[in-house]
Protein backbone atom coordinates (compact mmCIF):
# COMPACT_ATOMS: atom_id res chain seq x y z
CA UNK A 1 0.00 0.00 0.00
CA UNK A 2 1.26 3.23 -1.12
CA UNK A 3 1.40 5.81 1.92
CA UNK A 4 2.80 8.82 3.55
CA UNK A 5 2.25 8.84 7.59
CA UNK A 6 3.16 11.99 9.28
CA UNK A 7 4.30 12.65 13.25
CA UNK A 8 5.51 14.88 15.06
CA UNK A 9 3.09 18.15 15.27
CA UNK A 10 1.44 19.62 18.72
CA UNK A 11 1.15 22.32 21.00
CA UNK A 12 4.25 24.71 21.31
CA UNK A 13 4.51 28.42 22.72
CA UNK A 14 5.94 31.19 20.30
CA UNK A 15 9.68 30.82 19.88
CA UNK A 16 9.79 27.13 20.30
CA UNK A 17 10.53 23.84 18.07
CA UNK A 18 9.00 21.46 16.42
CA UNK A 19 10.38 18.25 13.72
CA UNK A 20 7.68 17.05 11.56
CA UNK A 21 8.12 13.53 9.96
CA UNK A 22 6.82 11.95 7.07
CA UNK A 23 7.24 8.32 6.51
CA UNK A 24 6.67 6.61 3.27
CA UNK A 25 5.62 2.95 2.51
CA UNK A 26 5.25 1.04 -0.77
CA UNK A 27 7.58 3.59 -2.61
CA UNK A 28 11.00 4.70 -2.42
CA UNK A 29 10.67 8.64 -1.51
CA UNK A 30 14.43 9.04 -2.88
CA UNK A 31 13.30 9.47 -6.58
CA UNK A 32 10.15 11.71 -5.47
CA UNK A 33 9.74 15.47 -5.15
CA UNK A 34 8.61 16.06 -1.71
CA UNK A 35 6.81 18.92 -0.63
CA UNK A 36 5.08 20.14 3.05
CA UNK A 37 2.23 22.47 2.95
CA UNK A 38 -0.56 23.27 5.54
CA UNK A 39 -3.92 25.05 5.90
CA UNK A 40 -4.73 27.56 8.31
CA UNK A 41 -8.79 27.08 9.49
CA UNK A 42 -10.56 29.75 6.95
CA UNK A 43 -8.04 29.52 4.61
CA UNK A 44 -6.66 27.46 1.44
CA UNK A 45 -3.94 24.73 1.67
CA UNK A 46 -0.20 26.24 0.70
CA UNK A 47 3.12 25.50 -0.07
CA UNK A 48 5.09 26.03 2.64
CA UNK A 49 8.38 24.18 1.51
CA UNK A 50 9.31 21.66 -1.21
CA UNK A 51 13.01 20.01 -2.46
CA UNK A 52 14.00 17.94 -5.42
CA UNK A 53 15.40 14.22 -5.74
CA UNK A 54 17.96 14.93 -7.69
CA UNK A 55 20.61 18.14 -6.78
CA UNK A 56 18.34 19.00 -3.56
CA UNK A 57 17.00 22.22 -5.16
CA UNK A 58 14.26 23.91 -1.97
CA UNK A 59 11.98 26.29 -2.03
CA UNK A 60 10.52 27.96 0.81
CA UNK A 61 7.59 30.25 0.90
CA UNK A 62 8.36 33.97 2.31
CA UNK A 63 6.90 33.57 5.27
CA UNK A 64 8.93 30.31 7.00
CA UNK A 65 12.35 31.42 4.99
CA UNK A 66 15.85 31.01 7.48
CA UNK A 67 13.15 29.33 10.23
CA UNK A 68 11.53 26.06 8.40
CA UNK A 69 14.01 23.91 6.88
CA UNK A 70 12.81 20.70 4.92
CA UNK A 71 15.19 17.51 4.18
CA UNK A 72 14.61 13.68 3.70
CA UNK A 73 16.39 10.64 5.18
CA UNK A 74 16.91 8.24 1.81
CA UNK A 75 17.72 5.50 4.70
CA UNK A 76 14.95 6.00 6.45
CA UNK A 77 12.54 6.34 3.28
CA UNK A 78 11.59 9.19 5.83
CA UNK A 79 11.10 13.28 5.33
CA UNK A 80 10.84 15.98 7.47
CA UNK A 81 10.00 19.65 8.33
CA UNK A 82 12.32 21.69 11.42
CA UNK A 83 10.41 24.11 12.73
CA UNK A 84 11.66 26.65 14.48
CA UNK A 85 11.22 30.35 16.06
CA UNK A 86 7.53 29.23 15.73
CA UNK A 87 4.15 32.42 15.71
CA UNK A 88 0.59 31.86 16.18
CA UNK A 89 -0.19 32.77 12.60
CA UNK A 90 1.95 29.16 11.85
CA UNK A 91 -1.38 27.07 13.11
CA UNK A 92 -2.24 25.06 10.84
CA UNK A 93 -2.63 21.16 9.69
CA UNK A 94 0.37 20.11 8.05
CA UNK A 95 0.60 17.73 4.93
CA UNK A 96 3.49 15.82 4.04
CA UNK A 97 3.10 15.08 0.06
CA UNK A 98 5.29 13.43 -2.81
CA UNK A 99 5.57 14.37 -6.39
CA UNK A 100 6.73 12.29 -9.96
CA UNK A 101 7.67 15.70 -11.32
CA UNK A 102 10.53 17.84 -11.02
CA UNK A 103 8.75 20.96 -11.63
CA UNK A 104 7.03 19.95 -8.16
CA UNK A 105 9.36 22.12 -7.00
CA UNK A 106 7.52 25.01 -7.57
CA UNK A 107 5.16 23.63 -4.47
CA UNK A 108 1.77 22.70 -7.33
CA UNK A 109 -0.27 21.01 -5.31
CA UNK A 110 -1.66 19.14 -8.26
CA UNK A 111 1.98 17.92 -8.93
CA UNK A 112 2.10 15.99 -5.87
CA UNK A 113 0.47 12.18 -6.31
CA UNK A 114 0.56 10.83 -2.36
CA UNK A 115 0.01 12.61 0.35
CA UNK A 116 -0.15 12.21 4.14
CA UNK A 117 -3.43 12.28 6.30
CA UNK A 118 -2.35 15.89 8.14
CA UNK A 119 -0.94 16.69 11.65
CA UNK A 120 -1.94 19.59 13.73
CA UNK A 121 0.94 22.39 14.76
CA UNK A 122 -0.69 25.47 17.13
CA UNK A 123 1.37 27.86 18.12
CA UNK A 124 -0.15 29.30 21.17
CA UNK A 125 1.22 30.58 25.09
Amino acid sequence: QLQLVESGGGLVQPGGSLRLSCAASGFTLEHYTIGWFRQAPGKEREGVSCATSRDGITNYVASVKGRFTISRDNAKNTMYLQMNSLKPEDTAVYYCAAGFSEYAINCRQSLYNYWGQGTQVTVSS
